[in-house]
């Protein structure tokens, strides 16, 4: 099976046990499928990487063995999990769920100014074009002209040494 029509095969799959297809992808010659899920719900940037259970990936997982068996996709093996807090971005729809979200954003090509990896604030998509606020000012960086985008985790600074055995 092609890899554009497993996409839809995977959403509807996913979608009878109340999950969504976050990504995927064939590794190791393909051999390996690798699928990323979320639960509808989380449609928001507040909800990164939180709700997906390894009981979800555990019944994905289960979900998925049977369809994929039925349509006759190959595979060795196949691994379900969360996208996780650094989460891809690889849909216009997410540039728009995640908009207000720091990105990380590696182009192909290098711009006018010789740079090729942008880190800032996503205003969102439109278009194929996602804007991002870097160093003060904004920025449009093609969809189709990226490598790779992913969220930075917002994660708490940990404790300096003064925080150290109080409790």
């Amino acid at each position: 099976m092609a890899v554009t029509a497993l996409e839809p095969l995977l959403e509807r799959t996913l979608a009878g046990l109340g999950l969504q297809l976050a990504d995927f992808e064939y590794i190791n010659k393909g051999s390996m499928l690798r699928v990323f899920i979320e639960k509808e719900h989380e449609m928001n940037a507040e909800a990164i990487g939180g709700g997906i259970t390894i009981a979800d990936c555990e019944a994905a997982s289960r979900q998925l063995q049977r369809v994929l068996e039925v349509e006759g996709v190959r595979y060795d093996r196949l691994e379900v999990s969360s996208p996780g807090l650094d989460r891809p971005l690889c849909k216009p729809a997410d540039f728009m769920r995640f908009a207000g979200s720091k990105v990380d954003v590696k182009m192909r090509t290098r711009d006018e100014s010789g740079r090729k990896r942008f880190t800032g604030l996503l205003r969102g998509e439109a278009g194929g074009v996602a804007t991002l606020e870097v160093e003060g000012r904004d920025v449009a960086l093609r969809l189709d002209e990226m490598d790779r985008a992913r969220l930075v985790p917002d994660l708490p600074a940990k404790a300096g040494p003064a925080m150290k055995g109080k409790k």
